[in-house]
């Protein structure tokens, strides 16, 4: 008989182990509900850039807006983004991949924001520009690409998607970032910021680490200097189509500090 109890009380513990340790891993993850997360695309893209994120963000409550840069200039396109943080009801988490760097780091002094995500992007400083940010490195090989109309805008040559803007992507999803991709005027490249938002906000920085566009020492090293929390994802530079779970994880962890912070 004690036998027997001995056996029904393991019996016991083993499964109150099992179904104690199945029911942690079944947790219901916090929802975020109530949170905005707003995502500016860079240059020689569009908001579709953000397209494999927003579904992975969304599902986890977050109420996500993509905008739609002119990339006409860092005046045009910090507009663009107060429009859209303006629209937003609650704290926003501002996300700029590339190019948009420059212009979250513009735009993101709005009392909304609360904290800012650099995905494989520019992060200058107070009066800095992208030109001031790469003083002194080489040329990058995709420079010789890009294809200028008479205004001044530029687009990216179809060899220099497949090289160097998404090497990581299937052929079929290259010509599709190819198709789509936006514009940018070559003037932007030596607009300043005229007061960093990193330095009143909270920076997570996703580091792509294959990046054929920025060099990703040079990514490490503006992380480095805005006190980021930092991802490092095995990507190009458009991590956000080929990482995506990896950069929506480092956008939902942020939008996961600031709903801490506000209780």
């Amino acid at each position: 008989m004690v036998r027997l109890m001995k056996r029904v009380l393991i019996s016991a513990a083993v499964l109150g182990g099992l179904f104690g340790t199945a029911a942690a891993h079944a947790a219901p993850q916090a929802d975020l509900k109530g949170t905005n997360v707003v995502l500016v695309h860079g240059a020689f893209a569009d908001g579709s850039s953000w397209n494999r994120v927003i579904p992975l963000l969304e599902a986890r409550g977050l109420h996500v807006v993509s905008v739609q840069n002119p990339l006409s200039s860092l005046a045009d396109d910090a507009a663009a983004a107060r429009r859209v943080i303006d629209q937003q009801q609650g704290p926003v988490v501002l996300v700029g991949h590339s190019w948009a760097g420059v212009v979250i780091s513009e735009a993101g002094n709005d009392d909304k924001v609360k904290s800012l995500v650099y995905v494989a992007a520019f992060a200058p400083d107070s009066g800095q520009s992208i030109a001031d940010v790469t003083q002194g490195l080489p040329p990058p090989a995709w420079a010789g690409e890009l294809r200028k109309d008479a205004a001044g805008f530029a687009r990216l040559s179809d060899k220099a998607i497949a090289q160097d803007f998404a090497p990581d992507l299937p052929p079929v999803q290259q010509r599709i970032v190819a198709a789509t991709q936006g514009p940018w005027f070559g003037g932007c490249i030596a607009e300043k910021v005229a007061q960093a938002a990193w330095h009143a906000k909270p920076s997570s920085y996703v580091v792509a680490t294959q990046d054929r566009m920025i060099d990703p020492t040079l990514q490490e090293t503006m992380a480095k200097r805005i006190g980021a929390t930092v991802t490092r994802v095995n990507g190009s530079h458009v991590a956000m189509l080929s990482q995506p779970k990896a950069v929506a994880d480092a956008i939902i962890a942020a939008a996961e500090r600031v709903k801490q912070d506000a209780h």
